[in-house]
C-alpha cells in the first residue's frame, strides 16, 4: 500500500513506524509544522511538505492524524476523489471526511501513543469503519498489517469506548499523579506503589473490574476511612476525590 500521512505528532509518528515496518510505501508525511514534518519524513524515508505545499495525489491511502480542530480545516487541497482517507480520531465521525472523498473511514488506535517508545510490547487495538463494504473490507486487511488486534466499530461505539479510554487512562493517570504528588510532599516513595498498580492492572485480564474492588470502602472500615480523610485534610483537591470516590463505591 501507497500512503500518505497528514500529521507528524505522536499518533503519525508511531502508526507512520509501524506502517513502514510492515512494508508499505510511505510517500509523503504532511504537517503543518515544516519542522516535525520533516524530521518524520527522513525517519521514515519519504517527502514532506507544510500545509502550503502540495498533497501526493499518488497513494492508495491517505492516514488524517491531525488534532480535532485541525480536522475541520481540511480544505480543497485535500480532495481526492475516490481515494480511501482515514482519520484517527475517537470521538469524530467519519462523516467529517465526506466531501474530501467518496471513500472514507476511520483508523483508530485505542491505545495512548507516545513518539519516544520505539518499542511497542503488544498489538496496538485498532478500530476501523468505513463508508462503504468495499472501503471497510480494504481498510481492515490494511489493518491487519500492522496489528493482529483489529475491530469494527461505528461512530457511536468509537465514542463511547473513547470515553471509556478517558476514565480508565487519563484519569487514573491523574489519581497517580496526585497520589506522587501526596507522598512527595508527606516525604513517602511513591515508587513502592508500583508492584500494586502493575498487580492491580494484570487481575483485569482474568477478572471482571467489579470483582476486584478492594480497600476500606469496599469493607466499609469507618475508622480507617476517618483516619485516611484526616491525614487529607490539608490537600483540598485529593480530599475532595477521596471522599466523592468512597462514596461512589459505598453507594454504587
Amino acid at each position: 500500500m501507497r500512503v500518505v500521512i497528514v500529521g507528524a505528532g505522536n499518533v503519525a509518528t508511531v502508526l507512520g513506524r509501524l506502517i513502514k515496518k510492515a512494508g508499505h510505501e510511505v510517500l509523503q508525511v504532511v504537517s503543518r509544522n515544516a519542522g516535525n514534518a520533516e524530521l518524520l519524513a527522513t525517519e521514515l524515508g519519504c517527502t514532506f511538505s507544510d500545509n502550503s505545499g502540495l498533497i501526493d495525489k499518488t497513494a492508495n491511502l491517505y492516514l488524517i492524524a491531525v488534532t480535532d480542530d485541525a480536522m475541520g480545516q481540511l480544505d480543497e487541497r485535500y480532495h481526492l476523489g475516490n481515494k480511501l482517507v482515514v482519520h484517527t480520531a475517537g470521538s469524530v465521525s467519519k462523516e467529517i471526511l465526506k466531501n474530501i472523498t467518496h471513500n472514507y473511514g476511520v483508523l483508530y488506535p485505542l491505545q495512548s501513543l507516545r513518539k519516544q517508545n520505539m518499542n511497542l510490547q503488544q498489538d496496538i487495538p485498532l478500530l476501523v469503519d468505513a463508508n462503504t463494504d468495499e472501503a471497510l473490507t480494504l481498510l481492515q486487511d490494511f489493518a491487519y498489517t500492522i496489528s493482529a488486534n483489529v475491530s469494527k466499530a461505528n461512530d457511536e461505539q468509537r465514542l463511547t469506548l473513547h470515553v471509556a479510554a478517558v476514565l480508565v487512562s487519563n484519569f487514573t493517570n491523574h489519581l497517580y499523579a496526585m497520589a506522587a504528588d501526596y507522598c512527595s510532599k508527606e516525604g513517602a516513595d511513591f515508587k513502592l506503589l508500583l508492584p500494586l498498580i502493575e498487580e492491580t492492572a494484570l487481575r483485569l485480564r482474568n477478572h471482571v473490574p467489579g470483582e476486584m474492588r478492594t480497600g476500606p470502602a469496599v469493607r466499609k472500615d469507618i475508622k480507617t476511612l476517618q483516619k485516611h480523610l484526616a491525614l487529607l485534610a490539608p490537600y483540598q483537591s485529593l480530599h475532595n476525590i477521596y471522599l466523592k470516590m468512597t462514596e461512589s463505591i459505598m453507594n454504587p
